[in-house]
């Protein structure tokens, strides 16, 4: 045999060592995360995809001639399309990309006034920005939430997720349900080693190690069917990867509470004033919107009536004006009947059934009487003014659709201005308010008689007055518009004899959200599962623990205790040196007859730095490249949504 043919010998043979060694460490390594792994293959030929150019590079591989071997190539192109686009959603990659989209966009949902939000501010945007408005509209930016391109987003999300789930979990349940993997022919190799001599006997040794080891909640097991032959194989930290599958079980629970939400949701705004009631019926609302599934025959059959509203500003210099006391004292009422008080605050919302009625803002509401031309009652009641600034400059109308002029015909009146709880008036900012609470009260009006368009049969705002088919009351003396001041109690002659108009005294009005949605428990329950699941998977360490015993040529029995996470920590092997120390009762360590000094050590890193270097580097770079899934890191496995 020719020095060659020797070389060539050896060098297969340590080929087949080192494939072995690969082997057994790939199978020590497997199993240890369920996390899918990113295949970065793109489109690559089938069975026989090399002999010609007609299958190169495809998914269908060879095209055999003819018809049915065209349909059949066809076949299997979509077929391997439609595998790569699922491995491609269901990835890490694609996953974190549609949540950085999913938040991208949402940014144009809280910068742009929404339709289904605030109707009135989107539709003054408009007439502020007509051009900029219409490309909004091109790309339903007033509608970001049920828009075509967020919808999607959101359900290519919800697919990755499921696609993630439920393989992973299948896994997850084959892994519990398996026994530990085997111990590698050479535990030497593990980032985590150590080994001594003892007099015990192999078996003693095993069934102790088995016993410790159960004794701080491994899953052990002692196996015979090893390269290296008998040993104990025990496994922890499986609730890292259920906490990985609760937090992405979590996300999914909450993607669907948020859409039941969206879709099975009601609510409504009131405006209350003192003294009056409101029933949840669909006509008492000012405004009200659902999601498409809601039916608006189930609103929770209740009322409210706002027996006093409170609300106090601070006079301190520093925080003038800042509100400090919001309150509404209601009584309320469900289908039976009974009566009971509550109190509703801004972050304290009253609770009925399923409905939830908050506190939303306070203003004022002059208490108003006019009577007409003949000395008749015109009008009487409560005028809601609406705030304009946070001292409560408020504006508002009032329509007097039942009125008898001088000459006996019937007209209508209407009547515009401010009031202003604490007055004020200068050049630039003219009748203004200087401070939210009733100091000075003042109702500054405009009069106007004609037509108001109430029974034309179109929708009119009541904090709105139409003058097209008015004109405006002029004072007889001078002959300027006619406009006047009025504190509680005063009254004012209206031109040309057509009655007068009295500012009787002050009450307040408070609006309220009546809301209904679904799913609000399953969202919450699921924000709290998907933080304990992710601190789960980032905390805990899955790894693994192999013990060996056997007889060695002095006669002594030696020991070898290894261990592999799945990522690098020092708690590894600071773990198994200390379950060395706890095995040392039951295989005691003896002194080495050559060198007077104890056999082996139980040192994990000085014992792991005495192997050889290259052989280390090696079998380092072969494990990473066998192993059936990329080492991620343990943040990254944990955020996998």
């Amino acid at each position: 045999m020719t020095d060659d043919t020797q070389q060539a010998e050896a060098k297969a043979g340590a080929e087949a060592r080192r494939d072995a060694e690969r082997s057994d460490d790939a199978e020590a390594l497997a199993g240890l995360s369920t996390a899918p792994v990113d295949e970065e293959d793109g489109p690559r030929g089938g069975e026989g995809a090399g002999d010609g150019a007609a299958g190169a590079g495809s998914f269908g591989g060879r095209r055999e001639p003819g018809a049915r071997g065209a349909l059949a190539w066809l076949g299997r192109e979509c077929a391997g399309w439609a595998r790569w686009f699922w491995r491609q959603l269901t990835s890490m990659r694609v996953a974190l990309i549609l949540l950085f989209l999913l938040a991208l966009a949402s940014i144009p949902g809280s910068m742009i006034p929404q339709d289904n939000v605030n109707a009135p501010l989107a539709e003054d945007f408009r007439e502020r920005n007509p051009a900029l408005s219409e490309f909004y509209e091109t790309f339903q930016l007033f509608n970001v939430y049920s828009s075509v391109w967020f919808s999607a987003i959101y359900l290519l999300l919800f697919i990755s997720l499921i696609g993630c789930i439920v393989p992973r979990a299948w896994q997850f349940v084959g892994q519990l349900r398996a026994r530990p993997p085997r111990a590698p022919r050479r535990l030497s190799r593990m980032p985590a080693y150590t080994t001594w001599r003892t007099d015990a006997a192999p078996d003693d040794v095993l069934a102790a190690a088995q016993r410790r080891l159960r004794r701080r909640r491994f899953r052990a097991d002692l196996r015979e069917d090893g390269p290296g032959g008998a040993h104990v194989a025990a496994e922890k930290g499986y609730l890292r990867e259920a906490g990985n599958l609760v937090f992405h079980l979590a996300l999914v629970v909450m993607l669907v509470a948020f859409a039941a939400g969206r879709l099975w949701y009601s609510e409504g705004g009131k405006l209350v004033v003192q003294g009056e009631g409101f029933s949840n019926t669909l006509t008492q609302y000012d405004d009200f919107e659902s999601g498409t599934l809601f039916d608006v025959n189930e609103l929770e059959p209740f009322g409210f009536r706002l027996d006093e509203f409170h609300s106090d500003f601070s006079r301190e210099s520093v925080d003038l004006g800042t509100p400090t006391l919001f309150r509404a004292d209601v009584t309320w009422w469900d289908q039976e009947g009974a009566e009971r008080a509550a109190e509703i605050e801004v972050n304290d919302p009253l609770h009925v059934g399923d409905s939830r009625v908050r506190l939303l803002g306070h203003g004022y509401a002059p208490v108003v009487t006019v009577t007409d031309a003949q000395g008749e009652l015109a009008f009487h009641g409560p005028v809601p003014f609406l705030p304009q600034d946070t001292a409560l400059t408020s504006t508002g109308v009032i329509k007097v659709s039942t009125y008898t002029g001088p000459d006996g015909e019937p007209d209508q009146l209407g009547f515009q201005g401010f009031f202003n709880p604490t007055y004020n008036i200068d050049a630039e900012r003219g009748p203004h308010s200087t401070f939210p609470e009733p100091d000075l009260p003042v109702l500054t009006l405009n009069a106007f008689h004609g037509d108001l368009g109430v029974n034309s049969g179109l929708p009119q705002n009541v904090y709105q007055l139409d003058t097209s088919d008015m004109e405006q009351l002029r004072d007889e003396e001078t002959g300027d518009l006619f406009r006047f001041n009025l504190v509680p109690g005063q009254s004012v002659e209206l031109p040309e004899g057509m009655g007068t108009l009295t500012f009787d005294r002050l009450e307040q009005w408070a609006s309220f959200q009546i809301t209904t949605k679904a799913g609000n428990e399953w969202a919450l329950a699921s924000s709290l599962a998907a933080v304990v699941g992710l601190a789960g998977s980032l905390l805990l360490q899955r790894r693994r623990v192999w013990v060996r015993a056997f007889t060695g040529d002095d006669g002594h029995t030696v020991v070898e205790m290894a261990s592999l996470g799945r990522t690098e920590s020092a708690k590894v092997p600071e773990e198994l040196a200390d379950l060395a120390e706890r095995l040392q009762p039951d295989a005691p360590l003896v002194p080495d007859e050559a060198a007077g000094t104890p056999a082996g050590t139980a040192d994990t890193a000085d014992t792991a730095e005495t192997a050889d270097t290259a052989e280390t580097a090696e079998a380092a770079v072969d494990t990473a490249a066998d192993t059936e899934e990329p080492a991620e890191s343990a943040a990254a496995e944990g955020a996998r949504p």
